[in-house]
Parts: C-alpha cells; structure tokens; sequence
C-alpha cells in the first residue's frame, strides 16, 4: 500500500508519461492504461467531446482480454452519448464533478443518472463499482470523461475504488486533458495538410488516411512483437508511425492536376511524373528535428517499394530525385530498393494503404468484396509484401475490420 507521497510520486510519473505520446489515439489507450495502472482498475473506457455529444474512442477490460488467444486484441465499437443527466457518463461531463459508485446496480432511485446495462448483457460481464471522472483543461473546459471499472485488491477481489485516491485521479485527469488538447491540436494540423492533398486528389480524404494509418500500426504491432521487439520501443513507433502514415502520400500536392485529375489511365511518361509524389512527400521533411519527420521522411519516401524490388522510387536522393551514385540498374534510372532495403515503416504503409484501396469505394470503382480483397493480398506475398508483416496483416484482422468501422468514408 502506497503513502500519500508515493501515490503522489506515481501519478506525476504517470502525468509525464502520457506528455510524450503525440498521437490522439496512442495517448488515448496511454491515458487509460496510466489510470488503470494507478487506480487498479480492472477496465475501463475513455469518451471526448466531440460535436456537442461523448463519442467513445477506447475501452480496455482485463478479465475480457485474458478470455482472448494469446497476441489478440478486444473488439469494440465507437458510439456516441448525449451530454445530459441521464447517463453516469453525460453526468460527470455536463457537470463536470467526478462520480465513485461502489455498485452501480445500487444506484439509489433518487440519482438522476442510470447504468447502462447493455454492455455488461452483451459482454457477460459484471461491472459493480465505477469512477468516472472529467477530463478539463486549464480552461476547465471538460474535453471528456475517464471511466474506470472494477478496482481490484491485491487478491483479485473487485473492490470500491479508494476514496482517498481522488485527489490524484482528478490531478492526472486534468494533467490527460492539456495532453488531448495538444494531441487534437497535432491531429487538426495534419488533417489541414491531408485536406490540401483531398483537394488535389479526392481520393486522399480523412477517413482514408486515419485507416491507413491505424491498420499499419496494428500490422506493425502485431509484426513487432513477433520479431521480439522490446515493448517500449513498440509504444514509442505506434506513436510516430500513426502520424507519419497519415501523411504518406502528401508529396502529391506538388503533382499537377492535368495527373491527379486525369480520368483516363496515366501514360509512361505521366505516371513516371506521379511516382515522384514518394520523394518530393520525404523532402518535406528532410530537415529531422523529431522522431515523427524521421518517420514521415520514412513511409512517404519508400510505401511504393516493392518487396520483390519492383517498387519506386528507389534509390534516389529526395532532395534532387536524382539516382544515388552507385545504386543505377539497368536502364540507367535508380534500382528499386527490395527485401529489408526498404525500412519497416514503409514496408507496413504499403500493406496498409492497398488493403485500404482495393476495400475501399473509389470514384473510379466498387470496393471489392472481403474475399477478392484477401485473396489478392495473400497472392502478393514475397511479391509486393513482405511475407512475414503480410501475415501479421491476416492475424490483425478483425481488429483491422472494427477500425475500418470507425472511419466510413460519409464521415
């Protein structure tokens, strides 16, 4: 059992570990585990205004995820709640006051709010004592609510979540929502160069970009842990790599729209023109002042590589797009980059951004049904794909379909 200096101790270590995670939705799964971590809590969930409404964004349950084959991951879907009395959740964030319930099956007739019981019907499990605290800022705007679910005791047993332990709950709370209002921020700022980009191509739209980038981190996660990588190094790339993938094909505001905008098939010489959106996306971020341009001069740069060595744009100097000496093939023009050449982050993308496209409605096309769609990335093994990520790609699915969910293209 932790002091009060301890606990104080922990939850400002826990304040900075979620300060630099960049991404919405790594910080959002980061903030949950941090709270859960402190608090004992066996699950919980994380909502964020949005439109005048708490739309849902992630949901973590341990007794739920020990019930899983090993390296799986739980399927939720995103929904949205009412700010009002009527829910525990609309409560604490229309009135901005943190609830502790013991048993939320015993909430006296008197309270304005309800469980739900949906969940815990649909789920066969049974939530009993709940915390459910506002994330404000420093404006004491409420951004959203942190719920958790179930404390448990050092035996296992589910417990009431610890009154004293309040004070440092609201504290990292209100620490969570100054690090979501930065995320939003970093996301805005990436959306606005992405919708640069939709207005040159359609097809580069929000939702296309944010599925790409959360099925290449559930590709890489998936292939990470395979390959042994240490899991703090995983956490910091997921961060990194979501954002840079968001961006992978933003070299294409610099390809003319006579190209972008044909409705014919591209000639030699034209598509040889929009293969270089690859290395004029890289050069925008040529100058690494972070992890993140690191990344993003990564996946622009290389997610048109071909495992095989049949990709573009190869071995080029993205400052000039000129061939690097000694990397010529045969004709002059630069060699593909093939096999390990072709780092991680771009091998992940190109999987990623195919699955997406051949998914996908296009104005150009009907999305392709489930098994065209597996079957063509399955025969492109050791092909276009790297063999070994490609079946980290078949073993995230259904977490690769729940997401595709959550971005339909009307939104």
């Amino acid at each position: 059992m932790l002091n009060e200096k301890e606990k104080l101790n922990e939850i400002i270590k826990l304040g900075y570990e979620i300060t630099g995670v960049q991404d919405l939705d790594i910080l959002i799964e980061h903030i949950l585990s941090c709270a859960r971590r402190f608090s004992g809590a066996d699950a919980g969930s994380v909502y964020i205004v949005e439109g005048g409404k708490l739309k849902f964004l992630c949901n973590q349950n341990e007794t739920l995820q020990k019930k899983l084959p090993p390296g799986k991951k739980l399927i939720y879907s995103t929904f949205t709640v009412p700010i009002n009395n009527d829910t525990i959740s609309g409560y604490v964030a229309n009135n901005g006051e943190l609830l502790n319930i013991d048993d939320v099956y015993a909430i006296p007739e008197r309270a304005p709010y309800r469980f739900g019981r949906k969940y815990d019907e649909l789920s066969n499990y049974k939530t009993t004592s709940m915390l459910t605290v506002p994330l404000k800022s420093n404006r004491g705007t409420v951004v959203g609510v942190l719920q958790l679910i179930n404390a448990r005791n050092a035996k296992g047993d589910i417990i009431p979540f610890s009154r004293d332990d309040e004070p440092f709950i609201i504290y990292f709370a209100n620490t969570a929502a100054v690090a979501i209002e930065r995320a939003q921020m970093t996301r805005a700022l990436l959306l606005r160069m992405i919708s640069m980009a939709e207005l040159r191509d359609p097809r580069e739209t929000g939702p296309h970009v944010n599925r790409v980038a959360s099925y290449a981190v559930e590709i890489y996660e998936n292939w990470a842990k395979r390959c042994g990588c240490v899991e703090d190094q995983i956490t910091q790339n997921r961060d990194v790599l979501r954002m840079a993938a968001m961006l992978h094909d933003v070299g294409k505001v610099a390809i003319s729209d006579i190209i972008l905008k044909k409705p014919a098939r591209l000639d030699a010489d034209e598509y040889e023109i929009m293969k270089q959106h690859t290395f004029l996306g890289a050069r925008l971020f040529a100058e690494k002042f972070s992890t993140f341009d690191e990344a993003a001069f990564l996946v622009a740069l290389n997610h048109h590589e071909r495992w095989d060595g049949t990709g573009y744009p190869g071995h080029v100097n993205p400052m000039t797009g000129n061939v690097i000496p000694g990397y010529e093939g045969k004709n002059g023009k630069a060699r593909s980059k093939r096999g390990e050449e072709i780092p991680p982050f771009g091998r992940v993308v190109a999987i990623a951004d195919v699955y997406d496209a051949l998914a996908s409605r296009r104005a150009y096309k009907e999305a392709w049904n489930d098994d065209q769609v597996l079957q063509t990335m399955r025969s492109e093994a050791g092909k276009h794909f790297d063999p070994e990520m490609l079946e980290a790609f078949f073993d995230s699915l259904d977490v690769i379909k729940s997401i595709g969910s959550r971005y339909p293209e009307s939104e």
